[in-house]
């Protein structure tokens, strides 16, 4: 595609590429061109009216929430309090490793390898639990 660009962008290289095209193929290929020209218009045209209407109803709405004393920010997360870090999740199964490590897991995300290899030796993961 670059090729194709760097000739039909510059005048000689396009001039020198259509030389052995007769004169009816060159007003095909201007008639083919004009009609992709048109419909690029017509869709830049389509685009910029949606837009303007999309503006126009986003202007509305800001007027509507200004007169109402609803900030724009209040409507992303549903309420108007700030909210903060997810609370840590308590863990559910605990293991202690060969060398004697307390190994801890919330039961989300990966696993970890002490458990899995535990488990691949036909422990089930309920003998992990945590009493709670």
């Amino acid at each position: 595609m670059n090729d194709f660009l760097r000739i039909i962008t510059h005048a000689r290289r396009f001039k020198s590429a259509l030389k052995e095209l007769g004169i009816e193929q060159l007003e095909e290929v201007k008639i083919k061109l004009q009609k992709i020209i048109d419909d690029r218009i017509a869709e830049e045209k389509a685009a910029q009216v949606e837009n303007a209407e999309r503006n126009e109803k986003i202007r509305k709405l800001r007027e509507l929430l200004a007169t109402e004393g609803i900030e724009p920010d209040e409507l992303l997360d549903g309420s108007s309090e700030k909210q903060g870090r997810r609370a840590m999740r308590q863990p559910k199964y605990e293991i202690w490793n060969e060398a004697g490590e307390h190994i801890t897991w919330t039961g989300q995300g990966r696993m970890p390898n002490v458990f899995k290899a535990r488990i691949e030796t036909g422990e089930s993961l309920d003998t992990f639990l945590i009493d709670q």
